[in-house]
């Protein structure tokens, strides 16, 4: 636990006391492999941080799936819709492999939130991120350089290689699956 809690406190510059009153306000949740934490169509204003475990957001369009996202250790999962405007989510959230998360209610975190400024500013942090990883998805997901996303991706997140399919991973990279073999070919032949 504590390892999770340097985690949290390092990757959203909050302390360990803070951390600690969040996570004593928190329920364990446990998904297995394949189970949605958040389906399309319905309501979920919770707010996760994945203690152990890889999910991924997607989008179902004209019968294809479309990963937006992939979230691991240390990180936070939700519905945008759900969270902010407590509005039916336009994704599902998937567990790629069996997790434990910390779960709270938006109702409960707005309470945290007015009860300490560290906590608050985690709150703004964490808008912040989902920005950022949003718009770095939508401009990168443009680019030709399919080959330097994924080199990126596998950096960034390694053990998405153990627990996602690499049908999900083409997605993401808005790439076909046979795409990514011919890429994945070209590393392993090249070693670059």
């Amino acid at each position: 636990m504590n390892a999770f809690i340097e985690q949290l406190c390092d990757r959203y510059k909050i302390s360990q006391t803070d951390v600690q009153a969040l996570l004593d306000c928190m329920e364990e949740v446990h998904f297995n492999k394949k189970e949605f934490v958040v389906r399309e169509g319905t309501k979920n204003s919770n707010l996760y941080f994945i203690k152990t475990g890889i999910w991924r957001a997607y989008y179902h369009k004209d019968g294809v799936d479309s990963t937006i996202w992939f979230a691991s250790e240390g990180e936070v999962a939700f519905s945008v819709w759900g969270y902010v405007d407590n509005s039916y989510s336009l994704i599902n959230i998937e567990a790629m492999c069996d997790s434990v998360a910390y779960c709270i209610s938006r109702t409960a975190l707005d309470q945290l939130f007015a009860s300490s400024l560290g906590l608050a500013n985690l709150g703004l942090r964490l808008m912040e991120r989902q920005l950022l990883l949003q718009e770095n998805w939508l401009i990168h997901s443009g680019s030709p350089r399919a080959k330097e996303r994924y080199l990126t991706l596998i950096k960034e997140t390694p053990e998405l290689l153990q627990y996602v399919p690499l049908k999900h991973i083409a997605s993401y990279l808005w790439i076909t699956p046979q795409s990514l073999s011919r890429i994945r070919a070209e590393i392993a032949r090249t070693g670059t």
